[in-house]
């Protein structure tokens, strides 16, 4: 009889230690998981508020353009002074490089828009795994705690025998 007794008695204190052991290492999952969603929260304000023009691919892109701006600037002018062209041309040339300036940037902006729609894209399907994973764990917690209470009464149930 005393041998049942601390029996049951070992099956209770297993089944708390079992529960509390997975208490705990759900617990540091957790925490895990939790750290993953504030590094992907991080990843997503810093990429999506990123300016897209001074990105260094769109700073290439301006830079070339730019350049080829200032010499065709620098054409036009030359021919008008060994040519005799009108004030009119160097002007109309660079309007025109102004507007090759602003088309390039804004096919930036639209690269960048697109940019933003992927990264946005991107943190959704990882919060939203994430999210999935903690409501995971939060089943895997209920069933540990529901299978530690089973134990605790299964070995008072055996123990009640005994008296």
């Amino acid at each position: 009889m005393i041998g049942s007794l601390i029996g049951g008695a070992m099956g209770i204190g297993a089944s708390i230690f079992g529960g509390v052991s997975a208490s705990k290492a759900m617990n540091k999952v957790k925490k895990n998981i939790e750290n993953q969603q504030s590094e992907n929260d991080a990843w997503y304000n810093r990429r999506y508020n990123e300016d897209a023009t001074q990105r260094a691919d769109a700073q290439r892109i301006l830079t070339i353009t730019n350049e080829n701006i200032r010499q065709r600037n620098r054409q036009a002018a030359g021919t008008q002074a060994v040519m005799g062209g009108t004030e009119e041309s160097v002007a109309a040339t660079k309007a025109a490089n102004n507007e090759a300036l602003a088309e390039a940037t804004s096919q930036i902006a639209v690269a960048g828009d697109r940019r933003k729609d992927s990264i946005e894209q991107q943190y959704q399907a990882r919060d939203a795994q994430l999210n999935g994973q903690l409501n995971d764990m939060e089943v895997q917690k209920a069933n540990a705690i529901s299978q530690a209470a089973q134990g605790v009464a299964q070995a008072g149930a055996n123990m009640g025998g005994l008296f």
